[in-house]
């Protein structure tokens, strides 16, 4: 939750050190995967139980949906989905406690996720067609090329800016307005709230990454 109190900055303020709060907790949340990726292949078992069980289960469910939403050949970029996708939902989960602060609730952390799938997506249309990539932007009908074309880049380049103002907007939003009910009634309103949060931030983690895979699957498609 956005606290007045952020444990990580105000270590760094007894270190004299300015560095931005959603940078602070960014690396937080990559030390936790690094942490959490460790512990789950430390002792890997053919029959998975606790950690190991529950990661694979993680990573199973992203790769089911990274295969219905883009097919076999889609799962070359299964590594990156994966990483978005637990980088966001822990970056969301982060937030509920007290204290600690979610970098998905700052826009630059969204607009550097998203640029990387914007970059991403093209890189990965140019790698599969070629030049004939820009039939894509053209449309099926010639005499309307140049029409089309500018629409489809205005669209191409709405999809970074859409993809992280609505995952901003949800989780500063959800933020603010559970530091509302905290400061009206600190015991009883936050609990339903946080319960809330919870959900919201497995939707939005869903949402980011099921997007990206639908951007990136027609960047694979063949232009009609």
């Amino acid at each position: 939750m956005i606290e007045p109190f952020l444990f990580l900055e105000w270590l760094t303020e007894q270190l004299h050190l300015h560095i931005g709060k959603h940078v602070l907790y960014t690396w937080l949340v990559m030390v936790v995967l690094l942490v959490v990726a460790l512990a789950a292949s430390k002792a890997i078992k053919l029959v998975p139980t606790g950690l190991q069980n529950l990661m694979e289960s993680v990573l199973s469910g992203i790769a089911d949906l990274a295969e219905e939403t883009m097919g076999p050949k889609g799962m070359a970029y299964f590594p990156l989905l994966a990483t978005l996708a637990l980088f966001i939902l822990v970056s969301n989960l982060i937030g509920l406690i007290p204290g600690f602060y979610p970098p998905t609730a700052n826009l630059n952390t969204n607009a550097a996720m998203a640029l990387t799938v914007f970059v991403m997506t093209h890189a990965i249309g140019i790698k599969e067609h070629g030049l004939s990539y820009l039939k894509h932007f053209m449309g099926p009908i010639l005499l309307l090329a140049p029409l089309i074309f500018v629409i489809e880049i205005i669209g191409h380049l709405a999809r970074p800016l859409s993809l992280s103002l609505r995952l901003f907007g949800n989780m500063y939003g959800h933020e603010i307005v559970l530091m509302i009910f905290i400061g009206l009634v600190p015991f009883l309103l936050p609990v339903p709230m946080m319960l809330m949060g919870v959900l919201v931030a497995f939707i939005q983690t869903f949402v980011f990454t099921l997007l990206a895979m639908i951007y990136i699957a027609g960047a694979m498609e063949e232009a009609h």
